[in-house]
């Protein structure tokens, strides 16, 4: 899609150095919007903008972890000093550890720390971000988070959890936030090709490789999405396409949710 509906519009994206998180990024820029990439590593992030430049956007990084409450809050401040105000958040990224994991091999500091990792760096850069989006009575927030939230998935529970938390979040917050016009979204995510993540998962045996693997021969599409086709999809609900959608959960699947394993 070539318009740039989205000129003049700022964009936050969490965790956006790469893997999905960039591809969205990079979406909103080939859109117009002046961005703003986000995550712990400079280096990283510093190689991230120069993959953007071929947009011809606005762009910046400002380092953080959205799993910290301060350190994100500084970095929302420090975007809305350098671009303007923030009219779009995605709060994407996050650790992957713990992984996938049968219950009964799970830790108990596993449960805590799938919180801080996994549901706090969501909430954060959401609860950072409203003052300024409640002042201009304006702001599209889309959340990522793992399809596993709302498909019980072997080894997933725990992750799973964290997510549908997440989902709920979207629901409540889209009907609180509606009073001054901002809209939460989120979208649902299962394996996506095409990123870090998914080399990492195949690149060595273990229960991660075999319950993926398996999940690779039942797509019923065919195959797994990629980083660009969940992209599209956050942009479309981060823009006024989706002026009338809020505290909706969109799952990016390949049609995995058709039915259970």
């Amino acid at each position: 899609m070539d318009k740039k509906d989205l000129q003049g519009k700022v964009a936050l994206i969490t965790g956006s150095t790469s893997g999905i998180g960039f591809r969205i990024a990079e979406a909103l820029a080939k859109r117009g919007a002046r961005v703003a990439l986000n995550g712990r590593r400079t280096a990283a992030g510093e190689e991230a903008l120069g993959r953007l430049a071929h947009t011809g956007a606005e762009s910046i990084f400002e380092p953080g972890s959205a799993a910290r409450y301060d350190e994100i809050s500084r970095v929302v401040a420090a975007v809305a000093q350098r671009l303007g105000p923030i009219d779009i958040l995605v709060t994407s990224g996050g650790s992957e550890k713990p992984g996938p994991t049968p219950f009964h091999e799970l830790k108990p500091e596993d449960f805590l720390k799938a919180f801080e990792t996994r549901y706090l760096p969501r909430v954060f850069p959401v609860h950072a971000a409203l003052p300024g989006m409640r002042e201009r009575q304006r702001g599209s927030i889309v959340l990522i988070t793992t399809d596993a939230a709302r498909h019980p998935t072997p080894g997933e529970a725990l992750i799973g959890s964290t997510g549908a938390a997440t989902i709920l979040m979207t629901k409540a917050l889209a009907r609180e936030f509606s009073r001054w016009k901002i809209r939460v979204n989120c979208v649902a995510l299962t394996l996506t090709s095409d990123t870090p993540r998914y080399d990492d998962i195949f690149s060595k045996p273990g229960f991660e490789n075999k319950l993926f693997t398996k999940a690779l021969s039942r797509f019923p599409l065919g195959r797994a999405p990629t980083a660009e086709e969940v992209a599209q999809v956050a942009v479309f609900l981060a823009s006024d396409q989706a002026a009338q959608v809020s505290g909706q959960t969109i799952s990016v699947n390949g049609g995995l949710s058709f039915g259970g394993w």
